[in-house]
């Protein structure tokens, strides 16, 4: 049985490089016990990352500032050291301005050797190559591009049109763009998939649900969530979702099959980004405007952790038993946004 930590001590807030903190705690059976978790500068502007499991790398999209934007990239770094490997400088989009095709969202497809991104200020979804970072292809008509998914069993990627309430699907052999469902009055923000069935799941911010696209209809299928909903994941056997509630500041626990929620989890205001432990079957959580980060256990529908961590916490991603938190805190060496690696001891 893994033992459970409640944090008492701060993610170091700004290092000139990367740094390991022990983290004491307290456990729920009253043991006292230590967890590290290390935290690194990167650059300013970053937004989300993805792992990738065939290089072990830790893809991070990076964008400053409001349009012409000028200062964007894909950076690979290294998941032990947190160093950045290689930094890829997207296309220009505008040689008058000198804008770039900035990047936002990001998913890799470990299948193909590809890394999929989503330029949400120019309407856009990009692939990358993995192996040498060249450009592959850019897509066109998906409005404010958010999110975006990896189905490697059925060699589909789906990505959410924000601003025109729809789920795109590209086949990603190809790369062209082979499915569009587009709810009227939707604003699909988050997005993930079951490998296992093909069906996609998108978060409804405006409307308070679940979008839910099979592989063999095209007529969605609409299930009732939390206020705000803004980002989502599945349990191990698909049977369950997560949605991280923004506006209420909180994690739902749905039941797909019966189209409720069984459990809200206060976690903290701003709850933007979460994801699941696999090992565990935990929750963790990203809280934006509380600066914390929050382990869930969905099935008791309790918090078992919270880590503090520098301001504005943007996204999180779990992989093998650590969750990669990257930051807007600009509290890194010359302003630099940070990535911290929490090991959630399991």
């Amino acid at each position: 049985m893994s033992t459970r930590i409640t944090y008492r001590a701060a993610v170091a807030a700004a290092l000139a490089a990367a740094g390991t903190v022990a983290l004491p705690g307290t456990a729920s059976a009253q043991a006292t016990t230590t967890v590290t978790a290390t935290t690194a500068p990167l650059v300013k502007g970053l937004y989300q990352s993805a792992y990738s499991e065939r290089n072990d790398a830790l893809w991070v999209t990076v964008s400053n500032g409001r349009p012409p934007v000028t200062a964007t990239s894909l950076l690979k770094v290294d998941p032990d050291t947190l160093a950045v490997e290689r930094t890829i400088t997207p296309p220009v989009t505008d040689a008058t301005t000198g804008a770039r095709e900035a990047v936002y969202g990001v998913a890799v497809d470990d299948e193909h050797n590809t890394v999929w991104v989503t330029n949400t200020r120019n309407n856009t979804v990009a692939v990358y190559s993995q192996k040498d970072g060249s450009h592959l292809a850019t897509l066109p008509d998906v409005a404010h591009a958010r999110e975006i998914v990896v189905d490697e069993r059925h060699n589909t990627v789906w990505a959410t049109a924000f601003g025109s309430g729809a789920l795109v699907a590209y086949d990603s052999k190809t790369l062209e763009e082979k499915r569009r469902i587009t709810v009227e009055g939707a604003s699909p923000a988050g997005v993930t998939v079951n490998e296992r069935t093909g069906t996609v799941y998108a978060t409804d911010l405006a409307g308070d649900r679940i979008i839910a696209v099979t592989r063999q209809s095209d007529t969605p299928v609409f299930v009732p969530t939390g206020d705000g909903p803004i980002s989502i994941s599945l349990s191990g056997n698909g049977s369950t979702a997560y949605t991280a509630d923004q506006t209420a500041g909180t994690v739902s626990v749905v039941d797909l099959k019966q189209g409720t929620v069984t459990k809200s989890v206060a976690t903290g205001a701003g709850a933007l980004s979460l994801d699941t432990d696999e090992r565990s079957g935990d929750v963790v959580v990203v809280n934006r405007t509380a600066a914390t980060v929050t382990v869930v256990d969905p099935r008791a529908g309790v918090v078992e952790e919270t880590v503090t961590t520098a301001a504005n916490p943007n996204h999180v991603e779990v992989t093998d038993g650590r969750a990669y938190v990257v930051d807007k805190s600009g509290a890194g060496a010359a302003g630099a946004d940070q990535v911290t690696r929490i090991d959630l001891g399991h």
